[in-house]
């Protein structure tokens, strides 16, 4: 979490008040593609799991199951999925380096926190293992 916080200081800092970057504007408004297409999927994500959050835990006194309808047909967490357009779309909209720079890194750790979570789900939730099965990419389609 404070890595991001200081992602959405460095970018302000990098692109407005120094100006240490200078991305070209049809890379900015690529970024802006990115960005908008993310929060549509994003959009999507949240329309089909009403079980969505940002703590990871089975919430069973809800009766969760397996969600497998919508971006989940294509990944298993399509909700970080989205940040690997979000996050390089910000820097590159805001015209920051440095911030697309940083984004590798939280992007990293999102991977990371996708290997934990599978694992968690596969012990705690009913059906997932299968779904795991069904639907091999965690974050990107036919890559990973």
């Amino acid at each position: 979490m404070l890595l991001f916080v200081v992602w959405l200081i460095l970018m302000p800092l990098d692109a407005v008040r120094f100006g240490w970057s200078e991305v070209p504007g049809w890379l900015q408004v690529l970024g802006a593609l990115g960005l908008v297409l993310s929060l549509y999927v994003l959009f999507l994500t949240f329309r089909e799991n009403a079980y969505l959050a940002l703590v990871v835990k089975v919430q069973q006194e809800r009766g969760q199951t397996v969600v497998t309808s919508g971006p989940y047909r294509y990944v298993r967490h399509p909700m970080y999925a989205t940040m690997f357009l979000f996050l390089p779309g910000s820097a590159l909209l805001l015209g920051s380096w440095w911030g697309l720079l940083l984004c590798l890194v939280i992007l990293g750790l999102l991977v990371w926190r996708t290997t934990l979570e599978d694992r968690m789900l596969k012990n705690e939730l009913a059906g997932y293992d299968e779904y795991a099965r069904q639907v091999r990419y965690r974050l990107i389609p036919r890559v990973w």
